[in-house]
């Protein structure tokens, strides 16, 4: 049984876990851009070394350039551009308060970074019949779909959902490396089932108004520049031909009066 996090990534199985989040890592944050990155938990592990932002820093309950809580970050609000939580959320004592305080932190557009241990793979079935709580077993394991949900209702909105080490759990080295083909083929038939999951999502802009028409107005004439010419009907065509008939008749009228005088 491993009382800690540090002597159980020492093992084989740790090991195995660690090759394979750190490729998730070193591709997710290559392409992230920004000024503030943070890696919050596993503080021996360089998740950000592919990173391209000028200041990044480690932080952890004991560990870290700088010691706080997860469910308290001593950053100022709107600050960070980019946080990393490596599983962390399973071991936090208030996970949603954890997710919270980390999308205070973020600025608008800003990324955040979960990776975590899969209840519904072969690595959650260990954790149920476990007989000894160590680490990292006695965790509480979150599906990915809940972690969608909480990050749906915090205004995130997700970029990227993968998941990693489909190798059956053992702690038998030799065990394991029999098991690691079951990279290669997890992905193509049983995606969802990876021991591991890891997320990427970014902090969603909300306020913006949207500007509607106001229908009570009529902008049809501001918007025709050519003026329009009206149809005649019926009814303007029998006016038309009466005045004609008027005028002949005045004319008729007018000559003949003008014969007479000259007679």
């Amino acid at each position: 049984m491993f009382h800690n996090q540090q002597s159980w990534l020492a093992t084989s199985l740790g090991t195995y876990l660690r090759g394979q989040q750190q490729q998730l890592y070193d591709t997710a944050v290559s392409d992230i851009f920004g000024f503030n990155a943070v890696q919050l938990g596993m503080p021996d592990e360089d998740l950000l070394r592919n990173c391209r932002m000028p200041f990044m820093i480690k932080s952890d309950v004991n560990a870290g350039a700088v010691h706080c809580l997860p469910t308290q970050l001593p950053f100022q609000t709107s600050s960070i551009d980019l946080l990393l939580l490596p599983h962390v959320l399973e071991f936090s004592e208030d996970p949603h308060q954890t997710l919270r305080d980390a999308g205070r932190v973020l600025v608008p557009e800003g990324h955040i970074v979960i990776s975590g241990f899969n209840p519904l793979s072969a690595w959650g079935l260990k954790r149920l019949t476990a007989r000894s709580k160590g680490y990292p077993w006695q965790g509480d394991f979150f599906s990915s779909l809940r972690i969608r949900d909480w990050l749906a209702l915090l205004d995130f909105e997700i970029v990227t959902l993968k998941m990693g080490c489909y190798a059956l759990p053992f702690q038998n080295p030799s065990w394991l490396n029999r098991c690691i083909c079951l990279d290669g083929i997890g992905n193509r038939c049983w995606p969802m089932m990876g021991g591991i999951y890891f997320i990427v999502a970014k902090k969603r802009v909300l306020g913006m108004r949207v500007i509607r028409p106001d229908w009570k107005k009529n902008r049809f004439k501001s918007l025709v520049s050519v003026r329009t010419q009206r149809q005649p009907t019926q009814q303007n065509k029998n006016r038309e031909q009466d005045v004609r008939r008027k005028q002949a008749k005045s004319e008729e009228s007018s000559d003949r009066n003008t014969y007479r005088r000259r007679l």
